[in-house]
């Protein structure tokens, strides 16, 4: 009994009816009850935020089996919430649990109790959680540019080709924005480069409060952006691009003493049956914003099959 008063793990005794037979200091520490308090009380009436149904499924399985059954914290982070004191991971809003609930027979073979393990496993859960999460950030970064955050080109075309392969299985509608800032030569030569830089970031900006949440945009290249918008026909797709051209026309970009002002010209393309693939589909795009261009920019066209 020392020894199980004295190891670095919790240990509770239940008997059949989950009445609370042996405590150690490990529960008594970390809970605040002394064995006093707790002995021949119920699990669940001095627990209550344990689920009952689910333990005692859990639970049951050993009396009957006889066999060790584990609950680990991935499953479920904790089986009583236990304040965190790690000094390492004390960002840790509670103690991440694994369990190990055993059979105990007695002298006639007959199992009248459980014994149930608890192990601090907060370190491990940490750690194993900002991995998690450091990965989910190098996943990020890898597929967004990092001027504009929005997708770089190789993701978003991946998202292009998912979009075309979606339209060939099922065809939905879908359209195409493709569209670029006019004269931004001549903003980089007139104002510099890192001028340049705040009108691409402006636009993102201003794109990116004009999507919905299923539309995906990317930063295509330079001063080009494109836009797949998803269940959207020619005349919605139409509307997006004149309330985005709106926008940006509307809008006065300070840089340092310079006051910049520009405009995009826009070129949209709905999917349709009779597109070979993805590269004809996004060729269309460009086909309509270079006609925005001739007709002298700031202007939105939809293309039209000669």
């Amino acid at each position: 009994m020392d020894m199980l008063q004295t190891i670095d793990v919790g240990l509770v005794v239940l008997d059949k009816a989950y009445n609370i037979q042996v405590w150690n200091s490990f529960m008594e520490n970390h809970s605040g009850l002394v064995p006093t308090q707790v002995k021949d009380k119920n699990l669940f009436t001095l627990f209550p935020s344990i689920d009952e149904d689910w333990f005692k499924r859990k639970a049951e399985t050993v009396f009957l089996l006889k066999n060790r059954s584990f609950i680990a914290w991935e499953q479920k982070p904790y089986l009583m919430r236990f304040k965190n004191y790690r000094p390492i991971t004390g960002t840790e809003a509670f103690m991440y649990q694994n369990v190990t609930i055993s059979p105990l027979a007695s002298a006639d073979g007959q199992i009248g109790h459980i014994c149930i393990i608890i192990y601090d496993v907060t370190d491990i859960a940490s750690n194993r959680k900002a991995l998690e999460s450091a990965n989910a950030e190098l996943a990020r970064l890898s597929r967004t540019d990092r001027l504009t955050q929005l997708f770089n080109r190789g993701f978003w075309e991946e998202c292009l080709v998912k979009e075309f392969n979606r339209f060939q299985r099922y065809q939905h509608t879908c359209s195409l924005i493709m569209f670029d800032i006019d004269h931004f030569k001549r903003v980089n030569d007139t104002y510099g480069h890192q001028a340049g830089d705040e009108v691409i970031k402006t636009v993102s900006e201003v794109l990116r409060s004009c999507l919905r949440k299923t539309d995906i945009a990317g930063r295509y290249g330079g001063e080009e952006f494109g836009v797949i918008l998803v269940d959207t026909d020619t005349e919605g797709a139409q509307i997006f691009a004149e309330r985005l051209r709106a926008a940006i026309e509307a809008l006065t970009v300070r840089y340092e003493t310079t006051t910049i002002r520009f405009t995009i010209s826009l070129g949209v393309s709905a999917l349709e049956l009779g597109i070979p693939n993805y590269k004809a589909w996004l060729e269309r795009a460009d086909q309509a914003l270079y006609k925005s261009k001739h007709l002298g920019r700031n202007k939105t066209t939809l293309f039209v099959p000669e």
